[in-house]
């Protein structure tokens, strides 16, 4: 009879077990995004949720957590539930800058396991049309006549833009001053204005203003140039060797979360990623679609934490 009842028992756990990683997910799904409504993040969060309602059969649900560089809607990934019901939608400002700039009280790198790469988006140096450069090395020469006259814009402390701009002076020998906003919008405005000169913006923030004549744009900081501005050259191509920087936007759930739910989760992604309709809009925001595996993208991740962890240092960048 023992043996009979532990058969039984044994036979209802695994039956259980089988069922529990077939019904993924079981309950609604929040994409959280560490951004407001509206910008890239949002955009490409709300795109993932439709189209995983869709073929997950559930319900899936952005939430906007912004401020502190990102960092409070990884938090709440973090420490959520390891049961896959909470993703991150998340960019390198968050994983890979903030954490060096913010008292955090979760480790970026060992609580949060990577589902994928989803688009990388070049960042660009544009100069306003009335700074008397059309190319890196005019650019160089006029800031290394007029030491620290020279401003940069950026998104914000801790943004890709600041970190990109900082880089460029150490890489090109030269000194800025670096003027933060609370986003593009105004930056731009001061660009134009003549206030500010210049700007390490994204390839999607920046590409209305060059098209309108009223940004040149001088490099991308990518290893390639990109496809949105094929006659614009590398920084390296322009001469200054030695620093690169781009926008990345990935998918990450919480650390201890099953292994078959996480392989569901990285095979949908990629799945998603590969439609037509998918890969037009990453590249309508300016982007190149995630083509890496999961452990390419975790290797990325680490990488990007370490390179802008030492040049963090470097610069003495403080929040």
């Amino acid at each position: 009879m023992k043996k009979l009842i532990a058969c039984v028992l044994a036979t209802l756990i695994c039956t259980l077990s089988a069922n529990a990683q077939t019904t993924f997910p079981n309950k609604p799904v929040k994409l959280m995004v560490g951004a407001g409504a509206g910008g890239g993040t949002d955009i490409i969060a709300r795109m993932l949720a439709e189209k995983m309602t869709d073929s997950l059969k559930g319900s899936f649900i952005v939430e906007n957590k912004p401020g502190a560089s990102n960092t409070i809607a990884a938090d709440l990934t973090a420490k959520a539930a390891p049961d896959g019901h909470t993703l991150l939608v998340a960019t390198n400002t968050g994983q890979a800058i903030a954490p060096h700039l913010i008292k955090l009280s979760f480790d970026p790198i060992k609580d949060l396991t990577p589902i994928g790469l989803v688009v990388t988006v070049p960042n660009v140096l544009v100069v306003g049309a009335h700074v008397p450069a059309n190319t890196v090395k005019e650019l160089v020469a006029l800031m290394k006549a007029k030491p620290e006259e020279f401003k940069y814009a950026s998104s914000g402390v801790g943004s890709t833009q600041h970190i990109a701009g900082e880089g460029f002076d150490i890489a090109a020998g030269v000194k800025s001053i670096h003027i933060p906003y609370k986003g593009s919008a105004q930056a731009h405005l001061d660009i134009i204005a003549g206030n500010v000169q210049m700007m390490f913006d994204t390839t999607s923030s920046a590409m209305g203003q060059i098209k309108a004549g009223k940004f040149k744009p001088l490099a991308v900081t990518t290893p390639q140039r990109s496809a949105e501005l094929p006659d614009v050259p590398t920084l390296a191509e322009a001469g200054v060797a030695g620093f690169e920087m781009s926008t990345w936007y990935g998918v990450f759930v919480t650390a201890g979360t099953p292994s078959d739910v996480v392989t569901k989760l990285q095979n949908e992604l990629a799945r998603i990623i590969k439609l037509p309709d998918v890969q037009a809009k990453l590249k309508g925001l300016g982007g190149e679609p995630g083509n890496i595996s999961p452990d390419e993208f975790s290797k990325r991740n680490k990488q990007d934490f370490e390179r802008f962890g030492k040049l963090i240092k470097q610069a003495n960048i403080k929040m």
